[in-house]
């Protein structure tokens, strides 16, 4: 598939454990794969699990079908990207 300017894929960046991050390192050393595509996988594969767990049933269900819902605007992306709050 040809990436196009409205399928660029976007960069995300996120903080992990020491202990994680030396575990992906290792696996992407071992296979000759970037560790991006493995963190890619990983979203791939588990996202779903994420939202059935996390996204009211109205908002998952749009999801579903395909209709993503616009985002909320008054939400900063990157307020807790480097932040030192801890996760819930």
């Amino acid at each position: 598939m040809r990436r196009t300017a409205e399928n660029k894929l976007k960069v995300v960046a996120v903080r992990v454990d020491p202990q994680f991050e030396q575990r992906l390192r290792l696996l992407a050393e071992v296979t000759g794969r970037k560790q991006s595509f493995f963190l890619q996988q990983m979203i791939e594969n588990g996202i779903a699990a994420m939202e059935e767990t996390w996204l009211p049933p109205d908002v998952l269900e749009q999801v579903k079908s395909g209709a993503l819902p616009p985002l909320q605007q008054d939400r900063t992306a990157t307020a807790d990207l480097f932040g030192d709050q801890d996760d819930e």
